[in-house]
Protein backbone atom coordinates (compact mmCIF):
# COMPACT_ATOMS: atom_id res chain seq x y z
CA UNK A 1 0.00 0.00 0.00
CA UNK A 2 1.27 3.49 -0.83
CA UNK A 3 2.16 5.77 2.05
CA UNK A 4 -0.84 7.85 3.22
CA UNK A 5 -0.36 11.48 4.22
CA UNK A 6 -2.93 13.47 6.16
CA UNK A 7 -3.94 16.91 4.90
CA UNK A 8 -6.65 19.35 5.89
CA UNK A 9 -7.53 20.55 2.39
CA UNK A 10 -6.62 18.85 -0.88
CA UNK A 11 -7.00 20.81 -4.11
CA UNK A 12 -7.06 18.56 -7.17
CA UNK A 13 -5.90 20.63 -10.13
CA UNK A 14 -3.51 23.58 -10.20
CA UNK A 15 -5.12 25.90 -12.75
CA UNK A 16 -6.33 29.47 -12.08
CA UNK A 17 -9.16 28.14 -9.93
CA UNK A 18 -7.13 25.52 -8.10
CA UNK A 19 -4.03 27.49 -7.26
CA UNK A 20 -6.05 30.59 -6.31
CA UNK A 21 -8.11 28.47 -3.90
CA UNK A 22 -5.03 26.74 -2.51
CA UNK A 23 -3.18 30.00 -1.92
CA UNK A 24 -6.14 31.75 -0.29
CA UNK A 25 -6.84 28.72 1.91
CA UNK A 26 -3.22 28.73 3.06
CA UNK A 27 -3.57 32.44 3.86
CA UNK A 28 -6.53 31.48 6.06
CA UNK A 29 -4.39 29.01 7.98
CA UNK A 30 -5.41 25.75 6.30
CA UNK A 31 -2.88 22.96 5.72
CA UNK A 32 -3.12 22.66 1.95
CA UNK A 33 -1.99 20.05 -0.55
CA UNK A 34 -2.16 21.05 -4.21
CA UNK A 35 -2.05 18.14 -6.67
CA UNK A 36 -1.32 19.01 -10.29
CA UNK A 37 -0.50 16.80 -13.28
CA UNK A 38 1.92 19.39 -14.69
CA UNK A 39 5.34 20.11 -13.23
CA UNK A 40 4.25 23.51 -11.89
CA UNK A 41 0.98 25.28 -11.07
CA UNK A 42 -0.80 27.09 -13.88
CA UNK A 43 -3.19 24.66 -15.52
CA UNK A 44 -4.53 24.73 -19.06
CA UNK A 45 -4.97 28.51 -19.09
CA UNK A 46 -1.33 29.24 -18.37
CA UNK A 47 0.31 26.33 -20.17
CA UNK A 48 -1.76 25.81 -23.32
CA UNK A 49 -4.61 28.31 -23.22
CA UNK A 50 -5.13 31.95 -22.27
CA UNK A 51 -1.53 33.05 -21.86
CA UNK A 52 0.26 31.47 -24.85
CA UNK A 53 -2.62 32.27 -27.18
CA UNK A 54 -2.62 35.93 -26.12
CA UNK A 55 1.13 36.13 -26.68
CA UNK A 56 0.60 34.81 -30.21
CA UNK A 57 -2.33 37.17 -30.73
CA UNK A 58 -0.08 40.08 -29.76
CA UNK A 59 2.43 39.00 -32.40
CA UNK A 60 -0.36 38.67 -34.96
CA UNK A 61 -1.72 42.13 -34.15
CA UNK A 62 1.72 43.67 -34.63
CA UNK A 63 1.78 42.19 -38.12
CA UNK A 64 -1.69 43.42 -39.04
CA UNK A 65 -1.08 46.83 -37.45
CA UNK A 66 1.96 47.27 -39.68
CA UNK A 67 -0.14 46.45 -42.73
CA UNK A 68 -2.91 48.81 -41.63
CA UNK A 69 -0.41 51.62 -41.09
CA UNK A 70 -0.29 52.17 -44.85
CA UNK A 71 -3.75 53.78 -44.57
CA UNK A 72 -2.30 56.61 -42.51
CA UNK A 73 0.79 57.10 -44.63
CA UNK A 74 3.33 54.80 -42.98
CA UNK A 75 4.82 51.89 -44.93
CA UNK A 76 7.17 49.11 -43.88
CA UNK A 77 8.75 46.26 -45.73
CA UNK A 78 7.35 42.74 -45.60
CA UNK A 79 7.76 41.27 -42.09
CA UNK A 80 10.48 38.69 -41.47
CA UNK A 81 8.98 36.07 -39.17
CA UNK A 82 11.19 33.81 -37.06
CA UNK A 83 8.63 31.19 -36.10
CA UNK A 84 10.93 29.66 -33.47
CA UNK A 85 11.36 33.06 -31.81
CA UNK A 86 7.61 33.69 -31.90
CA UNK A 87 7.03 30.36 -30.20
CA UNK A 88 9.89 31.02 -27.80
CA UNK A 89 8.28 34.27 -26.67
CA UNK A 90 5.15 32.62 -25.29
CA UNK A 91 7.17 29.75 -23.85
CA UNK A 92 9.31 32.24 -21.96
CA UNK A 93 6.20 33.98 -20.63
CA UNK A 94 4.75 30.65 -19.48
CA UNK A 95 8.03 29.63 -17.87
CA UNK A 96 8.27 32.90 -15.94
CA UNK A 97 4.69 32.79 -14.69
CA UNK A 98 4.81 29.13 -13.63
CA UNK A 99 8.07 29.73 -11.75
CA UNK A 100 6.43 32.68 -10.00
CA UNK A 101 3.50 30.49 -8.97
CA UNK A 102 5.85 27.83 -7.67
CA UNK A 103 7.53 30.45 -5.52
CA UNK A 104 4.19 31.72 -4.24
CA UNK A 105 3.20 28.16 -3.29
CA UNK A 106 6.43 27.65 -1.36
CA UNK A 107 6.08 31.01 0.35
CA UNK A 108 2.62 30.04 1.57
CA UNK A 109 3.82 26.55 2.58
CA UNK A 110 1.39 24.87 0.21
CA UNK A 111 2.47 21.27 -0.33
CA UNK A 112 2.68 21.09 -4.13
CA UNK A 113 2.51 17.55 -5.48
CA UNK A 114 3.34 16.88 -9.12
CA UNK A 115 1.34 13.99 -10.54
CA UNK A 116 -2.04 12.80 -11.78
CA UNK A 117 -4.41 12.47 -8.84
CA UNK A 118 -7.38 10.12 -8.66
CA UNK A 119 -9.92 9.42 -5.96
CA UNK A 120 -9.76 6.00 -4.34
CA UNK A 121 -12.61 6.82 -1.94
CA UNK A 122 -14.48 9.89 -0.71
CA UNK A 123 -11.63 11.00 1.56
CA UNK A 124 -8.52 9.84 -0.29
CA UNK A 125 -6.68 10.79 -3.47
CA UNK A 126 -3.82 8.73 -4.85
CA UNK A 127 -1.16 10.40 -6.96
CA UNK A 128 -0.08 8.19 -9.83
CA UNK A 129 3.19 6.47 -9.00
CA UNK A 130 3.30 8.18 -5.61
CA UNK A 131 1.53 8.58 -2.32
CA UNK A 132 -2.02 8.71 -1.06
CA UNK A 133 -3.47 11.80 0.59
CA UNK A 134 -6.26 11.53 3.13
CA UNK A 135 -8.15 14.83 3.29
CA UNK A 136 -10.81 16.46 5.44
CA UNK A 137 -12.00 18.71 2.61
CA UNK A 138 -11.37 18.65 -1.12
CA UNK A 139 -11.75 21.07 -4.03
CA UNK A 140 -11.93 19.54 -7.51
CA UNK A 141 -10.47 21.90 -10.10
CA UNK A 142 -9.35 19.63 -12.92
CA UNK A 143 -10.52 21.92 -15.72
CA UNK A 144 -11.38 20.83 -19.24
CA UNK A 145 -9.83 19.39 -22.39
CA UNK A 146 -10.47 20.10 -26.10
CA UNK A 147 -13.45 18.22 -27.54
CA UNK A 148 -12.66 16.19 -30.65
CA UNK A 149 -15.53 14.59 -32.58
CA UNK A 150 -14.84 11.02 -33.77
CA UNK A 151 -14.86 12.13 -37.42
CA UNK A 152 -11.58 13.98 -36.83
CA UNK A 153 -9.88 11.21 -34.89
CA UNK A 154 -7.26 10.37 -37.50
CA UNK A 155 -3.74 9.22 -36.53
CA UNK A 156 -2.03 12.25 -38.02
CA UNK A 157 -0.44 15.41 -36.60
CA UNK A 158 -2.04 17.36 -39.43
CA UNK A 159 -5.30 17.44 -37.44
CA UNK A 160 -4.73 19.67 -34.42
CA UNK A 161 -6.65 20.80 -31.39
CA UNK A 162 -5.99 24.19 -29.77
CA UNK A 163 -3.02 22.77 -27.84
CA UNK A 164 -1.40 21.49 -31.01
CA UNK A 165 -2.04 24.74 -32.83
CA UNK A 166 -0.07 26.68 -30.20
CA UNK A 167 3.06 24.66 -30.97
CA UNK A 168 3.45 26.52 -34.29
CA UNK A 169 5.32 23.61 -35.83
CA UNK A 170 4.92 25.36 -39.17
CA UNK A 171 2.76 27.92 -40.93
CA UNK A 172 0.63 25.88 -43.34
CA UNK A 173 -0.16 27.40 -46.71
CA UNK A 174 -3.82 26.40 -46.25
CA UNK A 175 -5.43 25.89 -42.84
CA UNK A 176 -8.97 24.70 -42.14
CA UNK A 177 -10.48 25.86 -38.85
CA UNK A 178 -13.51 23.83 -37.79
CA UNK A 179 -15.62 25.96 -35.45
CA UNK A 180 -16.42 29.66 -35.49
CA UNK A 181 -16.23 30.17 -31.73
CA UNK A 182 -13.65 32.22 -29.89
CA UNK A 183 -10.87 29.59 -29.98
CA UNK A 184 -11.25 29.01 -33.71
CA UNK A 185 -11.35 32.71 -34.54
CA UNK A 186 -8.43 33.63 -32.28
CA UNK A 187 -6.14 30.91 -33.63
CA UNK A 188 -7.39 31.47 -37.18
CA UNK A 189 -6.45 35.14 -36.81
CA UNK A 190 -2.95 34.18 -35.62
CA UNK A 191 -2.28 31.82 -38.52
CA UNK A 192 -3.76 34.21 -41.08
CA UNK A 193 -1.51 37.01 -39.85
CA UNK A 194 1.48 34.68 -40.08
CA UNK A 195 0.67 33.91 -43.70
CA UNK A 196 -1.78 30.99 -43.86
CA UNK A 197 -4.83 31.07 -46.10
CA UNK A 198 -7.44 30.30 -43.47
CA UNK A 199 -10.87 28.80 -44.08
CA UNK A 200 -13.30 28.83 -41.14
CA UNK A 201 -16.25 26.46 -41.19
CA UNK A 202 -19.15 27.00 -38.77
CA UNK A 203 -22.22 24.76 -38.72
CA UNK A 204 -24.56 27.48 -37.39
CA UNK A 205 -25.61 30.52 -39.39
CA UNK A 206 -23.26 32.91 -37.59
CA UNK A 207 -19.88 33.26 -35.91
CA UNK A 208 -19.72 33.39 -32.11
CA UNK A 209 -23.28 32.12 -31.56
CA UNK A 210 -23.47 33.45 -27.98
CA UNK A 211 -22.79 37.07 -28.91
CA UNK A 212 -25.18 39.69 -30.29
CA UNK A 213 -25.25 39.84 -34.10
CA UNK A 214 -24.69 43.60 -34.35
CA UNK A 215 -21.48 43.20 -32.35
CA UNK A 216 -20.28 40.22 -34.37
CA UNK A 217 -20.82 42.02 -37.69
CA UNK A 218 -17.81 44.43 -37.55
CA UNK A 219 -15.54 41.56 -36.48
CA UNK A 220 -16.81 39.28 -39.22
CA UNK A 221 -16.37 41.97 -41.85
CA UNK A 222 -12.73 42.46 -40.85
CA UNK A 223 -12.03 38.72 -40.62
CA UNK A 224 -13.50 38.12 -44.08
CA UNK A 225 -10.76 40.41 -45.44
CA UNK A 226 -8.09 38.55 -43.47
CA UNK A 227 -9.32 34.97 -43.99
CA UNK A 228 -9.56 33.16 -47.30
CA UNK A 229 -13.12 32.01 -46.52
CA UNK A 230 -15.75 31.95 -43.80
CA UNK A 231 -18.33 29.24 -44.53
CA UNK A 232 -21.47 29.45 -42.39
CA UNK A 233 -24.26 26.85 -42.09
CA UNK A 234 -21.68 24.37 -43.34
CA UNK A 235 -20.66 20.99 -41.89
CA UNK A 236 -17.51 18.97 -42.31
CA UNK A 237 -18.96 15.63 -43.38
CA UNK A 238 -15.63 13.79 -43.34
CA UNK A 239 -11.87 14.22 -43.50
CA UNK A 240 -9.23 11.96 -45.00
CA UNK A 241 -5.46 12.12 -45.05
CA UNK A 242 -3.89 12.53 -48.48
CA UNK A 243 -0.25 12.93 -49.50
CA UNK A 244 0.86 16.26 -48.08
CA UNK A 245 -2.37 17.19 -46.39
CA UNK A 246 -6.00 16.60 -45.42
CA UNK A 247 -8.98 16.43 -47.77
CA UNK A 248 -12.16 17.76 -46.18
CA UNK A 249 -15.64 17.12 -47.50
CA UNK A 250 -18.05 19.96 -46.74
CA UNK A 251 -21.82 19.73 -46.66
CA UNK A 252 -23.07 23.10 -47.91
CA UNK A 253 -26.33 24.80 -46.85
CA UNK A 254 -28.05 23.52 -50.00
CA UNK A 255 -27.08 19.91 -49.23
CA UNK A 256 -24.25 19.60 -51.75
CA UNK A 257 -20.88 18.09 -50.91
CA UNK A 258 -17.67 19.92 -51.81
CA UNK A 259 -14.10 18.70 -51.34
CA UNK A 260 -11.17 20.97 -50.48
CA UNK A 261 -7.57 20.23 -49.56
CA UNK A 262 -5.57 21.71 -46.67
CA UNK A 263 -2.12 21.24 -45.15
CA UNK A 264 -3.54 21.24 -41.62
CA UNK A 265 -6.88 21.23 -39.80
CA UNK A 266 -7.60 22.89 -36.46
CA UNK A 267 -10.58 21.39 -34.65
CA UNK A 268 -12.03 24.06 -32.35
CA UNK A 269 -15.55 22.87 -31.59
CA UNK A 270 -15.40 23.44 -27.86
CA UNK A 271 -14.15 21.77 -24.70
CA UNK A 272 -15.41 19.08 -22.36
CA UNK A 273 -15.00 18.87 -18.58
CA UNK A 274 -12.02 16.84 -17.42
CA UNK A 275 -14.14 14.60 -15.22
CA UNK A 276 -13.25 11.24 -16.73
CA UNK A 277 -10.65 8.96 -15.20
CA UNK A 278 -10.24 10.86 -11.91
CA UNK A 279 -12.28 8.40 -9.87
CA UNK A 280 -15.33 10.55 -9.20
CA UNK A 281 -17.45 7.41 -8.93
CA UNK A 282 -15.24 6.12 -6.13
CA UNK A 283 -15.65 9.41 -4.32
CA UNK A 284 -19.42 9.23 -4.79
CA UNK A 285 -19.48 12.57 -6.65
CA UNK A 286 -22.32 12.98 -9.15
CA UNK A 287 -21.96 14.42 -12.64
CA UNK A 288 -24.60 15.45 -15.18
CA UNK A 289 -25.14 14.02 -18.66
CA UNK A 290 -22.40 16.27 -20.10
CA UNK A 291 -19.83 15.30 -17.50
CA UNK A 292 -20.02 18.47 -15.37
CA UNK A 293 -19.87 17.94 -11.62
CA UNK A 294 -23.15 18.93 -9.99
CA UNK A 295 -22.68 21.75 -7.48
CA UNK A 296 -24.84 24.10 -5.42
CA UNK A 297 -24.48 27.85 -4.91
CA UNK A 298 -21.52 27.30 -2.56
CA UNK A 299 -19.94 24.93 -5.11
CA UNK A 300 -20.55 21.92 -2.86
CA UNK A 301 -21.07 18.61 -4.59
CA UNK A 302 -23.50 15.98 -3.34
CA UNK A 303 -20.69 15.02 -0.96
CA UNK A 304 -20.75 18.01 1.43
CA UNK A 305 -16.99 17.92 2.13
CA UNK A 306 -16.08 17.94 -1.58
CA UNK A 307 -16.39 21.06 -3.75
CA UNK A 308 -15.91 21.66 -7.47
CA UNK A 309 -14.91 24.84 -9.27
CA UNK A 310 -13.99 26.05 -12.74
CA UNK A 311 -14.62 24.30 -16.03
CA UNK A 312 -15.54 21.00 -14.38
CA UNK A 313 -18.34 22.74 -12.45
CA UNK A 314 -20.17 24.10 -15.49
CA UNK A 315 -20.15 26.82 -18.08
CA UNK A 316 -18.94 29.37 -18.87
CA UNK A 317 -15.51 27.75 -19.09
CA UNK A 318 -13.44 30.80 -18.27
CA UNK A 319 -10.36 31.20 -16.07
CA UNK A 320 -11.67 34.22 -14.15
CA UNK A 321 -14.87 32.39 -13.31
CA UNK A 322 -12.77 29.54 -11.85
CA UNK A 323 -10.73 31.96 -9.75
CA UNK A 324 -13.88 33.63 -8.47
CA UNK A 325 -15.41 30.27 -7.51
CA UNK A 326 -12.21 29.23 -5.75
CA UNK A 327 -12.40 32.28 -3.53
CA UNK A 328 -16.05 31.57 -2.73
CA UNK A 329 -15.26 28.00 -1.65
CA UNK A 330 -12.43 29.08 0.65
CA UNK A 331 -14.69 31.63 2.30
CA UNK A 332 -17.26 28.88 2.84
CA UNK A 333 -14.59 26.65 4.37
CA UNK A 334 -13.59 29.54 6.62
CA UNK A 335 -17.16 29.77 7.92
CA UNK A 336 -18.38 32.72 5.86
CA UNK A 337 -21.94 32.68 4.40
CA UNK A 338 -20.61 33.03 0.85
CA UNK A 339 -22.40 31.89 -2.31
CA UNK A 340 -21.75 32.24 -6.03
CA UNK A 341 -24.05 35.15 -6.86
CA UNK A 342 -22.20 36.95 -9.65
CA UNK A 343 -24.62 38.99 -11.73
CA UNK A 344 -22.32 38.88 -14.74
CA UNK A 345 -19.32 37.01 -16.09
CA UNK A 346 -17.10 38.95 -18.51
CA UNK A 347 -16.29 37.32 -21.85
CA UNK A 348 -13.67 38.53 -24.30
CA UNK A 349 -12.77 37.31 -27.78
CA UNK A 350 -9.19 38.49 -28.32
CA UNK A 351 -9.32 38.89 -32.08
CA UNK A 352 -8.81 42.23 -33.77
CA UNK A 353 -11.19 43.92 -33.24
CA UNK A 354 -11.89 42.41 -29.85
CA UNK A 355 -15.43 41.51 -28.91
CA UNK A 356 -16.41 41.69 -25.25
CA UNK A 357 -19.61 41.47 -23.28
CA UNK A 358 -20.98 40.91 -19.79
CA UNK A 359 -24.40 40.47 -18.26
CA UNK A 360 -27.60 40.19 -20.29
CA UNK A 361 -27.26 40.25 -24.08
CA UNK A 362 -29.86 41.63 -26.43
CA UNK A 363 -30.24 38.15 -27.92
CA UNK A 364 -30.96 36.61 -24.52
CA UNK A 365 -33.54 39.30 -23.79
CA UNK A 366 -35.35 38.54 -27.04
CA UNK A 367 -35.38 34.79 -26.38
CA UNK A 368 -36.98 35.30 -22.97
CA UNK A 369 -39.29 38.13 -24.13
CA UNK A 370 -37.76 40.41 -21.52
CA UNK A 371 -38.40 44.10 -22.25
CA UNK A 372 -35.18 46.08 -22.41
CA UNK A 373 -33.92 49.38 -23.78
CA UNK A 374 -30.83 49.12 -25.99
CA UNK A 375 -28.45 52.07 -26.00
CA UNK A 376 -25.73 52.17 -28.64
CA UNK A 377 -22.86 54.40 -29.63
CA UNK A 378 -21.09 53.78 -32.95
CA UNK A 379 -17.35 54.39 -32.81
CA UNK A 380 -17.63 56.30 -36.07
CA UNK A 381 -18.58 59.23 -33.81
CA UNK A 382 -15.59 58.72 -31.47
CA UNK A 383 -12.67 61.10 -31.90
CA UNK A 384 -10.31 58.61 -30.29
CA UNK A 385 -11.43 55.82 -32.63
CA UNK A 386 -10.83 58.13 -35.58
CA UNK A 387 -7.29 58.92 -34.45
CA UNK A 388 -6.64 55.16 -34.26
CA UNK A 389 -8.25 54.63 -37.69
CA UNK A 390 -10.50 52.04 -36.03
CA UNK A 391 -14.03 53.37 -36.36
CA UNK A 392 -15.69 49.99 -36.98
CA UNK A 393 -16.38 49.56 -33.26
CA UNK A 394 -19.66 49.78 -31.38
CA UNK A 395 -20.65 50.07 -27.71
CA UNK A 396 -24.07 49.05 -26.43
CA UNK A 397 -25.77 49.00 -23.06
CA UNK A 398 -28.79 46.85 -22.16
CA UNK A 399 -31.01 48.69 -19.68
CA UNK A 400 -34.15 47.80 -17.74
CA UNK A 401 -36.75 50.26 -19.14
CA UNK A 402 -38.49 50.75 -15.79
CA UNK A 403 -35.63 51.01 -13.31
CA UNK A 404 -33.00 52.14 -15.85
CA UNK A 405 -30.63 49.65 -14.23
CA UNK A 406 -27.75 48.43 -16.38
CA UNK A 407 -28.31 44.73 -17.17
CA UNK A 408 -25.58 44.11 -19.72
CA UNK A 409 -22.89 45.70 -21.85
CA UNK A 410 -21.41 44.62 -25.18
CA UNK A 411 -18.48 46.17 -27.01
CA UNK A 412 -16.74 45.41 -30.29
CA UNK A 413 -13.62 47.33 -31.20
CA UNK A 414 -9.91 47.75 -30.60
CA UNK A 415 -9.14 46.94 -26.96
CA UNK A 416 -12.76 46.19 -26.09
CA UNK A 417 -11.78 43.72 -23.37
CA UNK A 418 -10.00 46.40 -21.37
CA UNK A 419 -13.23 48.42 -21.26
CA UNK A 420 -15.35 45.84 -19.44
CA UNK A 421 -14.18 46.77 -15.94
CA UNK A 422 -16.48 49.77 -15.61
CA UNK A 423 -19.35 47.76 -17.12
CA UNK A 424 -18.89 44.91 -14.63
CA UNK A 425 -18.88 47.28 -11.66
CA UNK A 426 -22.00 48.99 -13.00
CA UNK A 427 -23.86 45.68 -13.23
CA UNK A 428 -22.68 44.36 -9.86
CA UNK A 429 -23.47 47.65 -8.11
CA UNK A 430 -26.94 47.95 -9.73
CA UNK A 431 -25.91 51.20 -11.38
CA UNK A 432 -28.34 52.95 -13.70
CA UNK A 433 -27.68 54.36 -17.13
CA UNK A 434 -27.78 57.82 -15.53
CA UNK A 435 -25.01 56.80 -13.12
CA UNK A 436 -22.77 56.05 -16.09
CA UNK A 437 -23.94 59.08 -18.03
CA UNK A 438 -23.15 61.41 -15.13
CA UNK A 439 -19.71 59.87 -14.54
CA UNK A 440 -16.98 61.97 -16.12
CA UNK A 441 -14.97 60.04 -18.72
CA UNK A 442 -11.55 61.19 -19.89
CA UNK A 443 -11.34 62.66 -23.38
CA UNK A 444 -10.32 61.46 -25.86
CA UNK A 445 -10.64 57.79 -24.90
CA UNK A 446 -12.52 54.79 -26.19
CA UNK A 447 -14.15 54.40 -22.78
CA UNK A 448 -16.02 57.62 -23.52
CA UNK A 449 -18.18 55.54 -25.84
CA UNK A 450 -19.69 53.80 -22.80
CA UNK A 451 -20.56 57.15 -21.28
CA UNK A 452 -22.05 58.46 -24.53
CA UNK A 453 -24.11 55.30 -25.03
CA UNK A 454 -25.62 55.90 -21.57
CA UNK A 455 -26.10 59.61 -22.31
CA UNK A 456 -28.15 58.64 -25.33
CA UNK A 457 -30.94 57.46 -23.04
CA UNK A 458 -31.49 61.03 -21.88
CA UNK A 459 -30.63 62.93 -25.06
CA UNK A 460 -27.37 64.11 -23.50
CA UNK A 461 -24.88 62.72 -26.05
CA UNK A 462 -23.26 65.64 -27.90
CA UNK A 463 -22.14 63.43 -30.78
CA UNK A 464 -25.46 61.75 -31.65
CA UNK A 465 -28.76 63.19 -32.80
CA UNK A 466 -31.32 62.70 -30.00
CA UNK A 467 -34.04 60.20 -30.81
CA UNK A 468 -37.35 61.98 -30.98
CA UNK A 469 -40.47 60.57 -29.38
CA UNK A 470 -42.72 59.81 -32.38
CA UNK A 471 -45.80 60.45 -30.29
CA UNK A 472 -44.65 64.04 -29.66
CA UNK A 473 -43.35 64.69 -33.18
Amino acid sequence: MPETIETQLLVLGGGPGGYAAAFLAADHGFRVTLVEARERPGGTCLYVGCIPSKALLHAAKLITDVRDAERIGISYGAPKIDIDAVRGHWQKVVDTLTKNLTGLAKGRKVDFVHGLGKFVNDHTVEVEGGKRYHFEKCIIATGSVPAKPPAFDLPTPRIMDSTGALKLEDVPARLLVVGGGYIGLEMGYVYAALGSKVTVVEMTDGLLPGADRDLVKPLEERLRKLFAEILLSTKVAKVAEIPGGIRATFETPDGKQVEKDFERVLVAVGRRPNSRDIGLDKAGVLVDERGFVKVDAQRKTNMPHIFAIGDIAGEPMLAHKATYEGKIVVEVLAGEPSVYDARAVPAVVFTDPELAWCGLTEGEAKKTNRPVKVLTFPWAYSGRAMTLDRTEGRTKIIVDPETERVLGVGIVGAGAGEMLGEAMIAIEMSATARDIAMTMHAHPTLLETLGEAAEGMYGLSPHQQPKRDKAKA
